[in-house]
């Protein structure tokens, strides 16, 4: 019997260290894409068969429960406060009282094309166990890649091999679609990596491990290189030059450039392949190109930016010229940690 109703976990709990300063204000899966913040593509992406959302939340959880407190879906929301970081796995395993008989699992930092229903299909056809979306790279050696055979069905990972010794160039691309029977692999209460500890014990009891590859688009959202990239893919596939905020006073250039709401851009200002979030001030004669501006902050008249990341709230000063640079002047949050936590998607 197909079963109608399932579930989904969102793992939302990273601190997002690659994306700061803009994460020491706000939940990584909160950051804006398009002025949207980037977890409701995932929810949007959802078949309708999909009626509960479990967020695997640590870091500013109160933020998520704000946003869908006031957000329209159609779906239950659930924000599951994990007491620490547990990981890939140990986040499934915390959100196991929700959960039914099949689910997904999806990394809230990937923007793609997939199409879960089509996935979905693809697991039952094989009757698999599990089944991982798969995208293929050109430079295999910064990931996990997959040896699978003709059918879809996964024998291994191998880890970071050489261009030469990889099996094939298809890596793990974060989403998963589970059977309830991999909950009995997985420890409770502590950092677990479902890719690196419980995947690889699937594959040898089981050999129902099945990859479903895509086309389209894939990104990871876990750099402020790919978030300044999957901007400029977005426009370019939705025929946009610019992508405009609400009441934006405008007085400058702008090309290639998302702007957030209630932005104002001052006279002679030149702004190119970057993005300005909501509440920012651009002033007189400044020139930004490929750099964030976070909210609510100010860049003062005459500055010159390149490749810079400023944070929410900060004040750039006039006749400021930098490029490649962080800024950041106000206290780090005592919660966020000094470098990455948990694991970065891998076979």
């Amino acid at each position: 019997m197909v079963k109608l109703r399932m579930e989904a976990i969102i793992l939302s709990g990273g601190f997002g260290t690659r994306l700061r300063p803009l994460t020491y204000t706000r939940a990584k899966s909160l950051l804006p894409i398009m002025n949207k913040p980037m977890i409701s593509y995932l929810i949007e992406m959802l078949p309708d068969t999909v009626d509960t959302v479990i967020l695997a939340a640590n870091y500013k959880k109160h933020q998520l429960e704000e946003y869908f407190e006031r957000s329209n879906t159609d779906k239950t929301i659930i924000v599951n406060d994990e007491p620490k970081p547990l990981g890939t796995g140990g986040a499934v395993k915390f959100a196991e009282k929700y959960l039914t008989d099949e689910f997904f699992v999806l990394n809230s930092d990937i923007i793609c094309s997939l199409n879960l229903s089509d996935m979905i299909a693809f697991h039952r056809k094989h009757n698999a166990v599990a089944t991982i979306s798969l995208w293929p790279v050109e430079n295999v050696s910064e990931f996990g890649v997959a040896e699978i055979q003709e059918n879809g069905n996964i024998t291994k990972f191998v880890e970071k091999p050489k261009q030469e010794d990889a099996p094939s160039n298809l890596i793990n691309a974060g989403a998963y679609f589970l059977e309830s029977s991999i909950l009995d692999y997985i420890e409770t209460g502590r950092l677990i990596s479902m890719e690196k500890e419980i995947f690889p014990q699937i594959i040898t009891d089981t050999e129902r491990f099945y990859g479903y590859q895509f086309k389209g688009y894939w990104m990871d959202i876990g750099r402020i290189r790919s978030y300044l990239d999957i901007h400029q893919y977005l426009l370019t596939k939705q025929n946009e030059n610019n992508h405009l905020g609400k009441n934006l006073l405008n007085n400058g250039t702008l090309n290639k450039t998302v702007v957030g709401n209630d932005v104002i851009i001052g006279k002679n200002s030149k702004i190119e392949k970057s993005i300005i979030l909501d509440n920012a001030i651009i002033e007189d004669n400044t020139f930004i190109s490929h750099s964030v501006i976070g909210e609510n902050s100010t860049v003062c008249s005459k500055s010159q930016l390149s490749g810079v990341v400023v944070g929410d709230n900060e004040q750039i000063g006039t006749n400021t010229i930098e490029e490649n640079k962080l800024f950041w002047t106000q206290e780090i949050p005592k919660e966020f940690p000094k470098k990455q936590i948990g694991n970065v998607i891998g076979g």
